[in-house]
């Protein structure tokens, strides 16, 4: 386990009780079916997903420690909190310059798209920040493609990926890295 993670995982909650609401029965005309819900996201559902996609996926401390394409991803969750947060290490924050921190706040706010550049620890990340009862498969599945994009694309594009305007490759190898990861976790 590289040396930095262990100051960033706080306690990883074991178990999350989500209360479902129940519909009430009424007389008027049923409704046509709709998709089925997608339950909500809790501890144990995040980690089957990502057991689906690295069957090597180890807790380490109070988070999950993963790899996609050969860069590590860490996930930290709080069920009390109702958050988590998907982590890709790209560099040691000393030497940043203010040009290169400015850099990173202007693709925070255009080419990031969801992933977001942060400095912790005395490290440059790739996250994902969301809450965790109201986020779904797909979302998360997009979270571990754009926090890897961002680091990726660090010093380049400066990029999440999921959006890419102009005709060149970038998009078809994004989508297909998202796709790649949906059928991972198709049965999840």
């Amino acid at each position: 386990m590289p040396r930095f993670l262990p100051a960033l995982l706080p306690a990883l909650a074991l178990c999350l009780a989500v209360p479902f609401a129940t519909a009430q029965q009424t007389d008027a005309p049923e409704a046509p079916p709709e998709a089925a819900a997608e339950p909500p996201m809790t501890l144990q559902r995040m980690a089957e997903i990502i057991r689906a996609i690295d069957p090597e996926a180890q807790p380490a401390g109070g988070a999950i420690q993963f790899t996609i394409d050969d860069i590590p991803v860490v996930v930290i969750a709080d069920a009390a909190a109702n958050r988590m947060r998907a982590m890709v290490p790209i560099r040691s924050a000393g030497g940043l310059t203010s040009a290169e921190l400015m850099r990173l706040m202007q693709a925070n706010f255009d080419t990031a798209l969801d992933a977001r550049y942060a400095v912790a620890q005395g490290r440059l990340w790739g996250v994902f920040i969301h809450p965790l009862s109201s986020l779904e498969k797909d979302q998360l599945l997009s979270a571990f493609v754009q926090t890897i994009n961002v680091a990726r694309t660090y010093g380049q594009t400066y990029s999440g990926g999921a959006t890419v305007f102009g005709g060149g490759d970038s998009n078809g190898i994004y989508q297909e890295l998202l796709e790649d990861l949906q059928k991972r976790g198709e049965e999840i």
